[in-house]
């Protein structure tokens, strides 16, 4: 088991030792992630100079920058419970640099469209922090302890709307937005080799349980096996709307045929993998098992669904708020990314509080306050207008990001208590529907006025609400896995 950070198991966040070390290392990791990943969003309005965009082609760009993330956390979910999160952050970090670079050398749309698919590959980066974390840290610190790595790391979306814009003026020029973004990239190249030569996957001494089989989560009933297959349905779904929106029906990038051939081929990946998911638990539909080793996969998909909500919201606002104040208050690009900034930026200080209430008052009773909050204050930012003062609009901003953020802080704050050997697993699954949320909402948005859009989220968010009283259960007692030597392993989860 993990060390304590400091005696009386009290995280000292000035500390740089022990699993702080780790914590400390692994958020900024998650920060860089972040920081390339939403790098475009700030200088959107100079990109859409630069090309001439429509304001269709702009929101398509929005989509497309999270929808390989879907995909992607599912398939990081499942290597990081096999090769360990040191390898494969490292990897994600110089892949993204890589990736960051490339999208600042684009020369027409196309390019830019399809840079900005691969790097929602980065994205995934926040799957591999929450089994890092969840290795060096005790059940009783799991909420602070991820809600500081979660809500430090998305700064880095706050962190690139606050940096980029001045490094872009300061090069100047119709190119000063490709150096920013080239910048962003190197760093993160250069902060990858480093990480993966300061880290290590577990505290000297502790165990890795990794996954017994590939491919799929492992179930523990036949009622969970079916809705598993139900709740990966929404990952696909997601993926189709995406090819709809660049389909004749929406931008007209390719024809039906293409098309048809998107939706055949989600479709077949789907039955693959409920057939992958058959073949890793078949055994539950002959025999039964043992109590002490049964989860339920319930919470998982109630996890899913309030993350779905918590941040898709984010990922959609963070995407289109900084357009959304230039265009609606007339203000510059520099003015409208720092005040864009304001919302992520709720994630210092509100998602590290959603993990602590949750370790203080429970999981459960957190969720179902913070769900209250984020669907009352949406249905409020919807009644937004161009009629309202902008400091107004920003501090109704500020109350939703403050809800939402400590949503996701509490969400992850319960992911590592459920089963550990496939944390990596569970928290990808849930950050998909993160990205999902982000794919409905945003796909919303392109259909709708801002205002609506805000209000679809609060509703959203209040069915969620509803499921968390009806389904969530409190994590109690302790789960068991098995040692590579057969033994089992008692692990607390309150």
């Amino acid at each position: 088991m993990p060390s304590p950070a400091t005696p009386g198991n009290k995280l000292n966040i000035f500390s740089f030792s022990g699993n702080m070390r780790i914590l400390h290392l692994t958020w900024f990791a998650f920060f860089l992630s972040f920081f390339v990943w939403f790098s475009h969003a700030p200088l959107m309005v100079a990109i859409r100079d630069t090309f001439g965009l429509s304001d269709q082609e702009v929101k398509a760009l929005l989509i497309l920058n999270v929808a390989l993330t879907i995909p992607a956390r599912i398939v990081v979910g499942m290597l990081v419970d096999r090769l360990g999160p040191r390898i494969m952050f490292a990897g994600i970090l110089m892949l993204g640099g890589v990736l960051s670079i490339g999208f600042a050398m684009v020369e027409n749309y196309q390019q830019l469209a399809l840079m900005r698919f691969l790097l929602g590959f980065v994205g995934a980066g926040f799957v591999v922090g929450i089994r890092m974390i969840s290795e060096w840290f005790p059940a009783k610190q799991a909420g602070i302890a991820q809600g500081i790595y979660g809500g430090w790391g998305n700064f880095g979306s706050a962190g690139a709307a606050l940096l980029l814009p001045s490094i872009a003026v300061m090069f100047g020029g119709d190119n000063g937005w490709r150096y920013a973004i080239a910048i962003s990239g190197v760093i993160a190249f250069v902060y990858g080799i480093f990480y993966y030569f300061s880290v290590s996957n577990t505290p000297r001494g502790s165990t890795y349980f990794k996954p017994k089989k590939m491919g799929g989560m492992e179930v523990t009933s036949k009622f969970d096996f079916f809705l598993y297959c139900f709740m990966s349905l929404p990952m696909y779904a997601a993926l189709g709307v995406l090819a709809w929106k660049l389909s004749p029906a929406g931008l007209n990038w390719y024809g039906d045929g293409v098309a048809d051939m998107i939706y055949a081929g989600l479709a077949a990946v789907y039955l693959y993998q409920v057939f992958r998911i058959y073949q890793i638990n078949h055994e539950v539909f002959v025999k039964e098992t043992p109590d002490i080793f049964r989860y339920q996969f319930s919470q998982v998909a109630v996890l899913d669904l309030a993350y779905m909500v918590t941040f898709g919201s984010e990922l959609a606002l963070v995407s289109m708020l900084p357009l959304f104040y230039t265009d609606t208050f007339n203000v510059s690009v520099v003015m409208a990314g720092a005040l864009a900034a304001v919302y992520p930026v709720m994630n210092l200080i509100a998602r590290p509080a959603g993990g602590l209430i949750s370790d203080r008052i429970g999981r459960k009773k957190t969720l179902v306050i913070l769900f209250t909050g984020i669907a009352l204050s949406f249905i409020l930012l919807a009644q937004v207008s161009a009629d309202w003062a902008l400091a107004l609009v920003v501090a109704t901003t500020i109350l939703c990001g403050l809800f939402a953020k400590a949503g996701s802080g509490a969400v992850f704050a319960m992911v590592p208590l459920i089963q550990r050997r496939m944390t990596g697993q569970i928290a990808g699954m849930a950050g998909a529907y993160g990205n999902v949320g982000g794919v409905v909402f945003l796909t919303v948005l392109s259909f709708v006025s801002p205002q609506s859009f805000f209000l679809f989220i609060g509703i959203c968010a209040a069915v969620v609400l509803v499921s968390i009283v009806l389904f969530m259960r409190e994590p109690r007692g302790q789960m068991a896995e098995i040692q590579p030597d057969g033994t089992v392993q008692m692990i607390d989860v309150a």
